[in-house]
């Protein structure tokens, strides 16, 4: 849910899935910064039903003559070593991506120019676009960008300005759907997110950004309209569902339901899990997690829990809706299990010392809470999924995939709401 669609590369650490973007009206709409940041009734209005597709809005691998100027005087005024002495002419900077928001560039010493000490040879240039939400959202996001970069949970923050901020660039590709199986990749994920939820971050701890924003998105789900009878059909659909006592229900299973408040990730999907390059082959610490924006206080059930619902949906597709979905590849317990070990381990210290009937307990409480938390995944991206169909100019069947979570949503609900 990070950008526009692009290509795969296996060099960058930011190429994007095809569909899950937070864009709306082409700025950055980022739920977890504060809940008033959300789409505004304005912003349904001035959006039409159709418009041009906006992929592939940058054609040329070079940025213009002012861009490629003021990157060279950012790399030179933040980074050190040999890029303090680097002649204008031999800066090299290319385009990784060009979107409706935040610009992508790389930024490269030349091959003839030695390092002097460990200064980085290529750096990530990102340019904030048109940010109409407000400083607040951009403070926010810097901090949270630049704390986990310190803790060394994300990469590396090299210098930061009003117009953007310059990273580490990873050489990297990121996960396929088909992986999140893997075992030793799917345990260092729970390591992963283990030592997310265990950071102290400087924001609000009460966990208000699931419900908070469900309810919001609901609240525009209600009031949409749409002109295309194909769109109205599947729309009228989604609604007969009677979707706000369908909330209640599931706000009333939650509150039931014991779950930590932890900093959680909130999108933990294939597309925001890096595979770092060189290190495939290693059994443990091959990967690294990216996009941060939905990160919030939340409860620890819904990450886990969202994680494994995206095991279900494949969005590396070139064909119409862009998805697949999968109802079995839902993870089975014994594969639930395992994640749930390896979370265990690495978030409570006390887990090994614990007889194995104790540690069973432990793993199947979290199990509960998990699938319980699963079915909010479902119910928060499908509401998420019903806006976009009516505001994004991304190719891509919002109202499809609205259904297919809706779907999933209502067939757990069988299993986890009793």
């Amino acid at each position: 849910r990070a950008s526009l669609r692009g290509p795969r590369s296996p060099t960058s650490c930011l190429t994007v899935d095809k569909m899950k973007t937070k864009f709306i009206n082409g700025v950055s709409s980022s739920p977890s910064m504060s809940l008033g940041l959300l789409v505004t009734e304005n912003a349904l209005q001035v959006q039409p039903d159709t418009q041009e597709d906006c992929d592939e809005l940058v054609r040329s691998d070079q940025p213009d003559p002012d861009t490629r100027r003021r990157a060279y005087l950012w790399c030179r005024e933040f980074l050190h070593g040999a890029w303090k002495s680097l002649a204008e002419d031999l800066f090299q900077i290319t385009i990784i991506r060009g979107g409706l928001s935040n610009k992508l560039f790389l930024c490269s010493l030349p091959d003839s120019l030695n390092c002097v000490g460990d200064e980085p040879r290529n750096v990530l240039l990102r340019l904030y676009g048109a940010i109409l939400q407000g400083a607040e959202a951009m403070v926010l996001e810097s901090v949270m960008f630049a704390i986990l970069a310190e803790r060394e949970l994300g990469p590396k923050l090299y210098g930061i300005f009003p117009q953007g901020r310059l990273e580490q660039y990873i050489p990297s590709r990121k996960l396929d759907t088909c992986e999140l199986s893997d075992s030793s990749i799917s345990a260092e994920v729970a390591q992963k997110m283990a030592r997310f939820h265990g950071m102290r971050m400087p924001f609000n701890k009460q966990p208000k950004w699931l419900f908070g924003t469900m309810d919001k998105y609901l609240s525009q789900v209600m009031r949409l309209s749409f002109t295309r009878e194909a769109h109205l059909r599947r729309f009228n659909r989604l609604l007969s569902y009677n979707l706000p006592q369908e909330m209640e229900m599931l706000r009333s299973l939650l509150e039931s339901t014991h779950s930590p408040v932890v900093f959680c990730h909130n999108d933990c999907q294939e597309g925001n899990i890096l595979l770092l390059k060189g290190r495939q082959s290693s059994d443990k610490q091959k990967l690294m997690l990216i996009d941060f924006e939905y990160s919030s206080y939340n409860y620890r059930g819904f990450d886990i829990g969202n994680h494994f619902c995206e095991w279900m949906y494949d969005y590396n597709c070139d064909e119409f809706p862009f998805f697949k979905v999968s109802a079995q590849n839902y993870p089975p317990k014994a594969q639930q299990l395992h994640f749930i070990e390896s979370y265990l381990r690495e978030s409570d210290r006390g887990f090994d010392g614990l007889s194995a009937e104790d540690q069973m307990k432990l793993k199947e409480e979290l199990y509960v809470e998990v699938n319980r938390f699963s079915l909010a995944s479902h119910f928060f991206w499908g509401l998420w999924s019903i806006i976009q169909a009516r505001l994004s100019t991304i190719k891509f069947g919002y109202l499809e995939y609205a259904q297919a979570r809706f779907d999933a949503y209502f067939q757990q609900k069988k299993t986890w709401a009793v």
